[in-house]
């Protein structure tokens, strides 16, 4: 290497290139951070390399998704329209063969290299001779693009260096790509759950998944499929643990509002104050600790579904706010003077008379023809018996699964009790029962004596008192019988066998307890 260049590389002009060099990738750094858009990105790379360095006229090639060639994603100082049509197969070219050998390619002397294929006319633009350098930009051991620039030729020039610094340039930037690359496939994914678990809370919550073939609750899906398609305020009566809220989703997911929200506001949970600030939001400063403007449900239900829970609670200020809300579809929140519009669909629902509080002038009567368009009202669980075995199986199979237990069955006492039980607290009681007793489970196998004491009764529930402590184990023989029975179809010997018990005792033992072992053959009648 002559004088010329030790003293470029060492001299005064060298150091002058070395801090050049360092302000282009500290500025280099800074752009890769914004995290706009990589088009833009790459495009404001090359002008820090053109703006600081004098490596003009720069271009960035990535990968094609077949990974059979390479394609112009930005290009500086030169026609972006041409640049579209402008791709290298792997080994063509300069820049194909750093594709396909992974290390970079200096050319003095354009001019003198055959395969530089000068595809954007650079000779024609600059009318003069030029250097070339072009690196691979890598993701690990993959290889995902290049990066190129010319420079006026120079013999004193050195080529090396630059390359040397573009080499750094493109480990950012394919650190980089990686990065977006990983949080576009993390979009994704989390983009495709969403959509599924989405379509499986929507199937769950369709009206032929509501567990009941009783008349009352053909008659609620067949309303549900009714109301479903339109935005009709729809108020669902019926005492607490129905599954007031279940039928609302149901008609939420059955919509054409099923892909917004569903949002839930227990009216009777909050005070008065709570309760609007909840519905409507408040703004900055409305109320002493409001630090920041919140939205309330009405706006977060936007262009989905709100359900008012218990409405029956609402005081008359907020009964007049939701009226105008289901009139005009617009209201301010707490503390505010802008009017906010809403394309909330409201669906309430109650478990008290509120005929009878609008005539007891406890609740508006505009407010109660506006939400009473349609209404829906559940039975309570003890007016569909048809409807308990059902729904006791479905517990069963959910609680299982969620304990991680396998229970089989439920024994014939254990129904009997739940069908002669008058469930004061419905569909919600039935599932704590279950719970309870498939966590009580050791033989899955769901007995009576699993069931809460308020279930163990005599009457019509085929077992018998559970007052004493005789009784009690009374109970548990009797239910261990009636099943090994049940397994048998009525034959005490088999019976006997499978309780490894002699024929014997267990015939005693059956007239002492008042089993009625033909009850349980299948040969009866």
């Amino acid at each position: 290497m002559g004088k010329n260049s030790t003293f470029w590389r060492h001299g005064e002009k060298g150091v002058l290139r070395h801090l050049e060099q360092l302000d282009a990738l500290c500025g280099i750094s800074r752009v890769l951070s914004t995290g706009a858009r990589q088009q833009d990105v790459l495009c404001h790379v090359l002008d820090v390399l053109d703006k600081e360095l004098g490596l003009n006229r720069g271009t960035i090639a990535l990968l094609a998704p077949d990974g059979k060639e390479v394609r112009i994603e930005a290009v500086h100082d030169l026609s972006q329209q041409k640049s579209r049509s402008v791709t290298y197969r792997i080994g063509e070219g300069v820049t194909g063969q750093v594709m396909e050998t992974g290390k970079a390619a200096i050319v003095a002397r354009v001019s003198r290299e055959p395969l530089f294929l000068n595809r954007f006319e650079r000779w024609n633009v600059t009318k003069q001779e030029l250097s070339f350098i072009c690196v691979p930009i890598s993701v690990g051991d993959d290889m995902i693009g290049t990066i190129s620039v010319d420079r006026p030729f120079d013999e004193n020039a050195p080529l090396d260096d630059e390359a040397r610094i573009l080499g750094i340039v493109a480990s950012m930037i394919g650190n980089d790509l990686r990065a977006r690359r990983e949080a576009a496939i993390e979009r994704q994914e989390l983009a495709d759950e969403n959509l599924r678990l989405r379509q499986e809370l929507g199937e769950g919550f369709r009206p032929e998944n509501i567990i009941g073939k009783s008349n009352a609750m053909r008659d609620v899906c067949r309303q549900i499929q009714q109301v479903a398609p339109s935005d009709t305020t729809v108020l669902i009566r019926g005492e607490s643990g129905t599954g007031k809220e279940l039928v609302a989703r149901a008609i939420h997911y059955s919509s054409p509002r099923s892909e917004g929200p569903f949002t839930r506001l227990n009216c009777a949970a909050l005070n008065d104050n709570l309760l609007e600030c909840d519905l409507f939001g408040h703004e900055k400063g409305a109320f002493a600790g409001a630090i920041q403007s919140r939205k309330g449900r009405l706006e977060e239900s936007n262009g989905g579904t709100l359900f008012l829970d218990e409405i029956g609670d609402f005081s008359s200020v907020t009964q007049v706010k939701l009226l105008r809300v289901l009139q005009e579809r617009r209201f301010e929140r707490v503390g505010g003077n802008l009017t906010v519009k809403t394309n909330t669909r409201i669906i309430a629902a109650t478990n008290r008379d509120i005929a009878k509080a609008v005539d007891e002038g406890r609740f508006r009567q505009d407010l109660y023809r506006r939400i009473n368009d349609l209404s829906i009202i559940l039975p309570p669980l003890r007016g569909r018996k048809d409807d308990v075995l059902l729904l006791a199986d479905h517990f069963v199979e959910q609680y299982s699964k969620k304990m991680g237990k396998d229970i089989r069955r439920i024994s014939t006492p254990a129904i009997n009790m739940m069908v002669a039980y008058h469930w004061p607290g419905n569909v919600r009681e039935l599932g704590n029962c279950i719970e309870r007793a498939v966590m009580l489970s050791t033989d899955a196998v769901v007995h009576a004596h699993h069931l809460p004491p308020t279930l163990q009764t005599s009457d019509a529930s085929d077992t018998i008192g559970t007052g004493s402590f005789k009784n009690r184990i009374n109970l548990f023989e009797r239910d261990l019988i009636v099943d090994a029975l049940k397994r048998c179809n009525g034959n005490l010997a088999a019976t006997a066998r499978d309780l490894k018990a002699t024929p014997r005792i267990i015939r005693h033992r059956v007239k002492e307890l008042g089993i009625d072992c033909k009850r349980y053959s299948s040969k009866r009648g």
